[in-house]
């Protein structure tokens, strides 16, 4: 090292820190795009403020910076001469021993790690080990080289399941057992209800032994268990922990509580006393059936099986722009389904990619809390060649192109209770919370980013509501937003009812065919359904589509036509058409105990389509007779406090369906104010046990009370005097709370994004209007605009881009595949896989994108 490079180092050298083991490193990948250590030009670490930035970025960071120093890493891997067969995961986690592997490289590859020390501006390189440089930058560097990263810290295993004790197990009630003992011999265990052999569960409390449930695929059992469960607690006994024999073993076995408030595998600490009782010694069993972990564990390896990720195709791998794959870390494969679709529209490539390096001047010292920056280097990672070439590829270890998007999915999923977990989550709440998002922080960011339409808005579109009065005919219509068409599937109208219903009555026939012929041994005569495909239901699209236009009744509706309670039928037609369509299927949804199910219908949808003549919203027509305005203070509660909005914004909550003694309750918690912030309050507190009941009368100091700082949800005397010190006035901190759901330091964001026009974005957070920040402003979902934005319209034909497809029994677990459109060929996105499709999965999808032709 010449003289000249030591004096630099030496009169930079307190800049240098060594961080501590809760200190952030981001030493694993560039702040600002993906370059990581394997990268062709390495990964240069800021010795400040230890923020990793590739070579296209290391003079923005010292120009930003003024740092001098950098530890530069360059790694290099090579294949292995015989590679480690890869472990077979045996428990139910990522990233920790006897889980899935995080980096299933690290048994193929070996890696050479070359460090050197860089001096800017002039970017002279020391190679390390040096002993002439200082000490203090000595400690630095080894010091980086020594901290876990900030990928390593976040991960955490990015999920693992954890069995809570049963609160039932210690004081498990078992009934006498003299005359009851189990059989050690497995060939004599039967469903008492069934005769079936396989998947049995013995009750710890009663001693029955009981069929399981059918797990996602239909394999399983009968959920006789279940039954006799349910049975016994409707006679006052309460028996809800059962044991899956077949996984008994001196080290534990499967137990899994009915109980309602658990409902869920847990840990019974006192399991070997308990099945002791019933004469099972568990130092003597031997483990005979897969547990539910090593289930859900092939479930989670064979995932390529199925029909969406076109496992049993020959699929041609591609690579190139709009071609980049997305790690999995985990569970995350919600986040990238979701992205392979946004990354296509131009309004997002204009807004993120283009302008990426400017994005990245103006961003704030913590680069990975700055949303414009985040967003830009996910879309540039996908949408151009930089991570697509095959030198990438190689490098990276891997056959497929694919990023990281660890960063954007922890900036994404900050402070929220779900998406801040590793657990898997739902894509289509994902996409409209990444929607809020973006369209709060494109508001806030407006000199960086333009003044351009929210992206938000390329998906929202107006509902209309129209609601007659069956009696008198008069009709009133109401509007409110939405970003995604939510299409129910009527299973009824399936085209092939006949063939399912005949399908089903053989499954029956073998089922206890099977049953009988099982006498004596592992499985008897059973065979698997004669391998039979299931004739799962085919319902049109336009079988969904009628559902949605198709007139509902609602009774107990009170008319202002008429003075009195009537019948009404209520319309829903979409009165905008948006430049992207979002649609759901919904083939998730929550059974009557409570479970996620699924149903296992097919949805063939339209690769065009044409929803003018179908759906599309007229508004008031001519002979149309409008329901009256409400005279005068109709009701007791209107009364009170002065005001005559009461009844009205009463009977358009009814006319919703909600019932009329909640719809009076809303209407007096905000103040008679407007019916979208009666409508919000009514989606807050539905589920009150007391919405129902008739509303006590309120006074004027009630009234008042109702909006003063102190009842404001989301408000306390911390968070106000947090916000009013930084010089905001009480009125406008209980405001931006209030719209924060309490978040301060959201709620100072918004204040600071409004300041040119506080008083009336404050106002209109008061009256009911605008978001409260979790995605419920005005009575829409998913966070969408407030209601004096501009709504895009045009021609409601569009054709499909984007499918994004579901595997599993619910939307929390299972895996996400996406399918896109991308120059004219479709393409299957399975996170770092990315290939040719040689069948889009058009009857299986979840959530569909369509985009306007006309």
């Amino acid at each position: 090292m010449d003289e000249a490079t030591l004096s630099a180092v030496r009169a930079a050298m307190m800049t240098a820190k060594t961080p501590g083991a809760y200190d952030k490193v981001y030493k694993d990948e560039c702040v600002y795009s993906y370059d990581t250590p394997l990268s062709p030009t390495g990964l240069y670490v800021n010795l400040s403020t230890h923020h990793g930035v590739g070579e296209a970025h290391l003079a923005l960071d010292h120009e930003k910076t003024g740092n001098v120093l950098y530890l530069h890493q360059r790694w290099v891997k090579t294949p292995k001469p015989a590679a480690a067969a890869a472990a077979v995961p045996t428990k139910m986690a990522i990233g920790v021993e006897g889980g899935f592997a995080l980096d299933e490289d690290a048994a193929k590859y070996d890696v050479a790690k070359h460090h050197s020390l860089v001096v800017m501006p002039t970017k002279t390189f020391v190679s390390l080990p040096c002993d002439d440089l200082p000490t203090v930058v000595l400690n630095a560097v080894d010091g980086v080289l020594r901290h876990a990263g900030f990928h390593d810290q976040s991960e955490v295993a990015a999920w693992s399941e954890e069995r809570r004790e049963s609160k039932y197990a210690r004081t498990l009630t078992q009934e006498p057992s003299e005359g009851r003992k189990i059989s050690p011999d497995k060939s004599s265990w039967r469903c008492v209800d069934t005769g079936a052999v396989e998947n049995l569960w013995l009750n710890l409390g009663d001693g029955h032994i009981g069929s399981g449930r059918q797990h996602w695929d239909g394999s399983g059992g009968n959920g006789s268990a279940l039954r006799h469960y349910e049975e016994m607690r409707a006679k006052g006994k309460e028996y809800p922990l059962v044991v899956k024999l077949g996984t008994i073993a001196p080290s534990g076995a499967d137990v899994y509580s009915y109980a309602p408030d658990e409902d869920d595998m847990v840990e019974d600490p006192l399991l070997a006393e308990h099945l002791s009782h019933w004469g099972i010694d568990v130092m003597t069993m031997e483990k005979t059936e897969k547990s539910m972990a090593e289930l859900q564990i092939d479930l989670n390896k064979g995932f390529e099986f199925d029909k969406i990720t076109e496992s049993g195709a020959e699929l041609e791998s591609v690579s190139g722009p709009n071609l980049v794959g997305l790690a999995n870390l985990g569970n995350t494969c919600y986040v990238a389904s979701v992205a392979q679709v946004l990354k296509t529209l131009p309004a997002v490539v204009d807004r993120y990619v283009a302008p990426a390096m400017d994005l990245a001047r103006g961003a704030p010292a913590d680069v990975t809390c700055d949303f414009p920056a985040q967003m830009s280097k996910l879309c540039v990672g996908l949408v151009t060649d930089k991570y697509a070439s095959a030198e990438s590829a190689v490098n990276a270890g891997a056959h497929e192109s694919a990023v990281n998007p660890r960063m954007f999915k922890n900036l994404v999923g900050r402070g929220h209770a779900e998406f801040s977990t590793g657990r898997q989550q739902d894509a289509v709440e994902f996409f409209q919370h990444l929607l809020e998002q973006m369209t709060r922080e494109e508001h806030k960011a407006k000199a960086r980013l333009g003044d351009a339409p929210p992206t938000a808005s390329q998906f929202e579109f107006e509902v209309e509501e129209k609601t007659t009065c069956v009696e008198s005919g008069a009709v009133r219509y109401v509007t409110r937003r939405d970003n995604v068409l939510p299409l129910d599937v009527p299973v009824e109208s399936a085209t092939n009812a006949a063939a399912v219903s005949e399908f089903k009555e053989r499954e029956l026939k073998r089922q206890k065919t099977s049953s009988e012929g099982s006498g004596g041994g592992g499985g008897g005569g059973k065979e698997k359904a004669d391998d039979e495909e299931p004739v799962r239901p085919v319902v049109p699209f336009d079988a969904c589509v009628a559902k949605i236009a198709a007139p509902e009744l609602v009774d107990d509706f009170y008319s202002t036509a008429l003075g009195r309670k009537g019948t009404a039928s209520k319309t829903t037609r979409m009165k905008t058409m948006p430049n992207v369509l979002a649609v759901q299927v919904r083939r998730y949804y929550v059974a009557e105990d409570w479970t996620a199910k699924k149903l296992d219908a097919l949805v063939p949808m339209p690769t065009t389509m044409d929803l003018e003549s179908s759906l599309r919203g007229r508004g008031m027509q001519p002979g149309e007779t409008p329901l009256p305005d409400p005279e005068g203070p109709a009701s007791a509660e209107a009364a009170a406090d002065g005001k005559g909005n009461g009844a009205e914004i009463v009977a358009q909550l009814v006319s919703m369906g909600f019932s009329e003694n909640g719809s009076k309750r809303a209407a007096i918690a905000t103040n008679n104010v407007s019916a979208d912030g009666a409508m919000e309050w009514v989606f807050a507190h539905m589920e009150d046990a007391d919405f129902n009941d008739p509303p006590t009368a309120v006074t004027s100091a009630q009234s008042a009370a109702a909006t003063s700082p102190a009842s404001v949800v989301g408000t306390n005397p911390e968070s106000l005097m947090m916000l009013t010190s930084m010089g905001f006035a009480d009125v406008h901190a209980t405001a931006a709370l209030k719209r924060s759901g309490g978040d301060v330091e959201r709620a100072a964001d918004w204040l600071f994004s409004h300041s040119d026009d506080l008083d009336a974005a404050c106002a209109e957070v008061m009256s009911g209007g605008g978001d409260d920040g979790n995605g419920v402003g005005n009575g829409s979902s998913g966070g969408v605009s407030p209601p004096e934005s501009p709504v895009v319209d045009g021609v409601g034909r569009y054709e499909l881009f984007g499918v994004v497809s579901h595997l599993g029994s619910n939307t929390a677990c299972g895996h996400y595949v996406a399918h896109v459109l991308v120059d004219g060929t479709w393409c299957i996105f399975n996170d770092r896989k990315v290939a040719k499709s040689a069948n889009v999965p058009l009857d299986l999808g979840y959530l569909y994108f369509y985009r306007r032709t006309a």
